[in-house]
Protein backbone atom coordinates (compact mmCIF):
# COMPACT_ATOMS: atom_id res chain seq x y z
CA UNK A 1 0.00 0.00 0.00
CA UNK A 2 1.43 3.39 -0.76
CA UNK A 3 1.83 5.97 1.87
CA UNK A 4 0.58 9.23 1.94
CA UNK A 5 4.43 10.87 2.00
CA UNK A 6 5.51 9.21 -1.65
CA UNK A 7 2.65 11.00 -3.55
CA UNK A 8 4.07 14.47 -1.43
CA UNK A 9 7.57 12.97 -2.55
CA UNK A 10 7.05 12.66 -6.44
CA UNK A 11 5.08 15.44 -6.20
CA UNK A 12 8.11 17.18 -4.78
CA UNK A 13 10.82 15.55 -7.34
CA UNK A 14 8.58 16.32 -10.53
CA UNK A 15 8.74 20.01 -9.46
CA UNK A 16 12.05 20.37 -8.95
CA UNK A 17 13.34 17.84 -11.94
CA UNK A 18 14.71 15.46 -9.67
CA UNK A 19 14.71 11.86 -11.29
CA UNK A 20 14.39 8.73 -9.83
CA UNK A 21 18.27 8.17 -11.10
CA UNK A 22 18.93 11.62 -9.80
CA UNK A 23 17.78 9.96 -6.31
CA UNK A 24 19.33 6.46 -6.88
CA UNK A 25 22.65 7.92 -7.24
CA UNK A 26 22.79 10.00 -4.54
CA UNK A 27 21.23 6.67 -2.09
CA UNK A 28 23.63 4.30 -3.71
CA UNK A 29 20.42 2.63 -5.44
CA UNK A 30 19.44 1.79 -8.47
CA UNK A 31 16.18 3.80 -9.43
CA UNK A 32 14.26 0.72 -10.26
CA UNK A 33 14.49 0.29 -6.47
CA UNK A 34 13.73 3.60 -5.51
CA UNK A 35 10.72 3.17 -7.88
CA UNK A 36 9.82 0.10 -5.44
CA UNK A 37 9.79 2.27 -2.68
CA UNK A 38 7.62 4.12 -4.20
CA UNK A 39 4.92 2.27 -5.41
CA UNK A 40 5.18 0.85 -2.32
CA UNK A 41 6.48 -2.75 -3.68
CA UNK A 42 9.33 -2.25 -1.29
CA UNK A 43 9.20 -1.03 2.61
CA UNK A 44 12.57 -0.87 4.37
CA UNK A 45 12.88 0.52 7.55
CA UNK A 46 13.72 4.31 7.36
CA UNK A 47 12.81 4.64 3.56
CA UNK A 48 11.09 8.08 4.66
CA UNK A 49 13.94 9.81 5.81
CA UNK A 50 16.21 8.38 3.91
CA UNK A 51 14.56 9.42 0.61
CA UNK A 52 13.60 13.30 1.94
CA UNK A 53 17.25 13.27 2.83
CA UNK A 54 18.49 12.49 -0.14
CA UNK A 55 15.61 14.57 -1.88
CA UNK A 56 17.05 17.75 -0.21
CA UNK A 57 20.70 17.33 -0.52
CA UNK A 58 20.14 16.92 -4.40
CA UNK A 59 18.42 20.51 -3.75
CA UNK A 60 20.82 21.85 -1.91
CA UNK A 61 24.06 20.94 -4.07
CA UNK A 62 21.44 22.47 -7.39
CA UNK A 63 21.46 25.75 -5.18
CA UNK A 64 17.57 25.21 -5.20
CA UNK A 65 15.09 25.12 -1.80
CA UNK A 66 12.56 22.59 -1.41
Amino acid sequence: MKEEWTGVLVGRMHNADVTLEDLGNELGYNKSYVSMILNGTRTPTGAKEKLEEAFEAILARRGQEG
